[in-house]
């Protein structure tokens, strides 16, 4: 049996996975209270995992999964590669400068501290380097690019010494990529909560683009002819296998989000790959959709729900309210007024990240009713 993925049909699995992925990043980002979070909603201090690491590079997967489907689709149909490349120079722009928009919000005029790194900063920077990837080789360059990235950055932070230090130190602000960061954009352009090291720097970008050339090999599985079980059982085998490979190589080169190690790119790449066969298998092969819509609407404005749920965030900490002598923000008013009441503090102020989701779902269900799609 041939599957139900036609040519030129929308795949559900991944508006789907992309929305979901969306909504948990919106949740693990807009707690109540900073000070109680249930431990799966953080990121791990260092080396190690939660759920909540799984949630970047997730998306970074799903970009390369819809590369396959947009990007290699457009080249089959014969578009010219110089016209594939401007567009996605230009999508990389727009996108590294929202990154840029949300981190200057609100204090555009001092940009002296302005972060240069971010998220929709990497997005940009691994999608165009995949892009690039892409249209210059085929598919076994790619896989020899997507291992070449991984083994050159296990190499890099772990041989090449760090001026002034010692190689192979893998301790925050002390590895080759934070000495990178700091020579190339200097403490005051870095993430605020350490300035001597950040989380989406330049040198852990390689390794990054690698996550999306994983997902680009998960599309290429999905538009292929071959049956439904023929593809659910390569999903699953490359989900397997990808992260049993980056726990292995978790012994000598730590599973970490904050370095974007190659054992992490292989273990998280791995579970995406699983978690889209299920996708896949639910909502295209069995067609059980119903439940999944809210994460469709989510899935279609990806970027615009992220984009705008980062400026309502940062307003609701700028906005002020009265109270006694002096104000408060407006977000601790809500918080203290309606939901630290309700329960234990953790309980409360994960109330309060799933109210602050359930405000972005029920915007991003008007605007998918409407066909409003903030498209990049």
């Amino acid at each position: 049996m041939t599957g139900p993925t036609q040519p030129g049909a929308r795949l559900l699995a991944l508006d789907v996975f992309r929305g979901a992925t969306i909504a948990a990043m919106i949740l693990v980002n807009n707690p109540g209270s900073w000070s109680a979070i249930y431990p799966p909603l953080e990121h791990a201090a260092w080396h190690g995992w939660t759920p909540t690491d799984l949630i970047f590079p997730f998306f970074l997967f799903i970009v390369g999964v819809a590369m396959a489907f947009s990007l290699v689709r457009r080249i089959e149909a014969g578009a010219a590669r110089t016209a594939i490349l401007r567009k996605a120079a230009k999508r990389t722009a727009i996108l590294f400068g929202l990154g840029l928009v949300l981190h200057a919000f609100p204090d555009y005029l001092h940009l002296s501290h302005l972060r240069i790194p971010g998220v929709l900063q990497r997005i940009a920077l691994a999608y165009f380097a995949a892009t690039l990837i892409l249209l210059g080789t085929g598919r076994r360059g790619q896989a020899l690019a997507t291992a070449l990235l991984l083994v050159a950055y296990w190499l890099l932070v772990t041989r090449v010494p760090v001026p002034g230090g010692e190689a192979g130190v893998l301790e925050p602000g002390r590895d080759l990529g934070a000495w990178l960061d700091r020579a190339v954009f200097g403490e005051a352009h870095l993430w605020a909560q350490s300035r001597t090291w950040d989380p989406e720097g330049l040198l852990s970008t390689l390794p990054a683009i690698a996550t999306v050339l994983t997902g680009l090999f998960a599309g290429y599985v999905l538009r292929s002819d071959r049956t439904v079980r023929r593809r659910l059982a390569t999903l699953v085998a490359a989900g397997i296998g990808l992260a049993a490979a980056g726990q292995a190589w978790n012994g000598s080169f730590p599973i970490n989000k904050s370095l974007w190690t190659s054992s992490y790119v292989l273990f998280t790449s791995g579970l995406a790959f699983l978690a889209l066969a299920a996708c896949w298998l639910v909502l295209d092969v069995w067609k059980a959709r119903r439940w999944a819509m809210p994460f469709v609407a989510f899935g279609r404005n990806a970027i615009g729900a992220f984009f705008l749920s980062g400026l309502l965030a940062r307003l609701l900490n700028l906005i002020r309210l009265p109270a006694g002598d002096g104000s408060v923000a407006l977000k601790t008013a809500i918080w203290r007024g309606v939901f630290e009441p309700l329960g234990p503090p953790r309980f409360a102020s994960l109330l309060f990240a799933i109210a602050f989701l359930l405000v972005w779902i029920g915007l991003a269900w008007a605007a998918y009713r409407r066909r409003l799609f903030f498209k990049v």
